[in-house]
């Protein structure tokens, strides 16, 4: 079945033992790993990963680990990323079988209409698909605000869009930010603290070792000269490559949007006004080199690159600081270009 905003909340917290497979898909992959972090959880669930690649050879295999019994014990989270076309007949196997012991779960970019992985999430009522986006504006400081009370966070409008702004309105960073704030703070359900610009000046991200945006942001400005420099200082072991690229694919997030209305017709400045407080000060500038200089196929292009970059790192036993600066300075070097 198809899962609304109002209805996934309740559907991840609360999951219903009859529902097989989740398929999270859509532009923000980041909200669909938290949504499937957030089943996990709320079953007590360990993730167990299968790659789409050994579902293609042996569809029966999804089944079998789907009725499998943990080697040490609890409940498992059969996580399977990315979800490709290869698993359709692994699912089409789960949900005709009989009732296994975890649910699977199924990460997914951009699905077009007709694929036959998605119709099927969305036939079944065995299955749970939803589909993610990057809120904006209002609906990024609530989904803050609201994420905030589980960690006892009192969190105004002014300071959930300074928060959500340098997320990039990533949910699972956001998370990460107020599991850290509310840690500062001392805050819980139980003894919620107000969390303000104050706690956020001495702990947040902006203050973390080597700022992953900044490197993001020089190559998609085209500041070649910048850039190389802060390549220099990256750390040797290259362990925050991963944190860049989703640092870039936030700002991707965040820029295409807002770029296809500009192409549809509407000024970059009156853009950029409507985001209103979203929008932090100090970003605005920025954010409108980039909408001037790169279109919404150009754009696609750079996150289809990083999306590629990302998993070719992932299944390295270490990111690869080479691969990333590579791929940084060809973002700059097409940045000053256009």
């Amino acid at each position: 079945m198809k899962a609304s905003k109002a209805t996934i909340g309740r559907a991840v917290d609360q999951p219903a033992a009859a529902v097989r497979f989740y398929l999270f898909h859509g532009p923000d992959e980041s909200q669909s790993r938290a949504l499937a972090a957030r089943l996990a959880e709320a079953l007590d669930a360990s993730k167990f990963i299968m790659p789409a690649g050994a579902i293609k050879s042996d569809p029966a295999s999804l089944v079998d680990e789907a009725g499998a019994m943990s080697l040490f014990g609890g409940r498992r989270v059969v996580w399977i990323e990315p979800a490709t076309k290869d698993i359709e007949d692994g699912v089409v196997a789960l949900l005709e079988g009989p009732p296994g012991e975890s649910p699977v779960v199924g990460i997914a970019g951009a699905l077009p209409k007709t694929s036959a992985l998605l119709k099927l999430a969305e036939a079944s009522p065995l299955a749970i698909a939803y589909a993610s986006y990057a809120p904006e504006g209002q609906e990024a400081e609530r989904m803050v605000i609201d994420l905030g009370r589980r960690f006892g966070l009192e969190i105004s409008n002014p300071i959930a869009a300074r928060l959500a702004n340098s997320a990039g309105n990533d949910q699972a960073v956001v998370v990460q930010e107020l599991e850290k704030m509310a840690l500062y703070l001392g805050a819980s359900p139980e003894a919620p603290k107000v969390l303000d610009h104050g706690a956020i000046d001495e702990v947040g991200a902006a203050n973390a070792e080597g700022d992953f945006q900044l490197l993001a942001d020089l190559a998609m400005s085209g500041s070649l000269d910048e850039l190389a420099d802060e390549l220099a200082r990256f750390p040797a072991g290259g362990s925050e490559a991963i944190p860049v690229i989703r640092s870039l694919q936030r700002r991707l997030l965040m820029l295409a949007p807002l770029r296809a209305r500009v192409e549809r017709g509407e000024r970059v400045d009156g853009v950029l006004t409507s985001l209103g407080r979203s929008l932090f000060f100090k970003d605005k500038a920025k954010v409108q080199r980039m909408l001037s200089k790169w279109s919404a196929e150009d754009l696609a292009t750079v996150a289809d690159r990083a999306g590629k970059l990302e998993r070719s790192l992932m299944l390295t036993a270490a990111p690869d600081r080479e691969a990333l600066g590579e791929e940084l300075l060809a973002i700059a070097r097409k940045a000053r270009s256009l």
